[in-house]
């Protein structure tokens, strides 16, 4: 029963974007080989909106 709900839950977070952060994190491990660091949630958070967000949005 409890990992039905967690299931869903997961799926919610990942519907709605709640976890972009986390896979972020997750992507940028698998794929970086330098010693570089991730962006912080703000700024991700922020590059994640402004990409979003950020331009002519119609259809047309």
């Amino acid at each position: 029963m409890f990992k039905k709900i967690k299931l869903f839950w997961q799926a919610i977070r990942r519907l709605s974007g709640d976890d972009a952060y986390e896979q972020y994190l997750l992507h940028f491990a698998h794929h970086t080989t330098e010693h570089a660091e991730p962006l912080s949630q703000e700024e991700f958070f922020k590059q994640w909106q402004d990409k979003k967000w950020k331009g002519v949005k119609r259809c047309c």
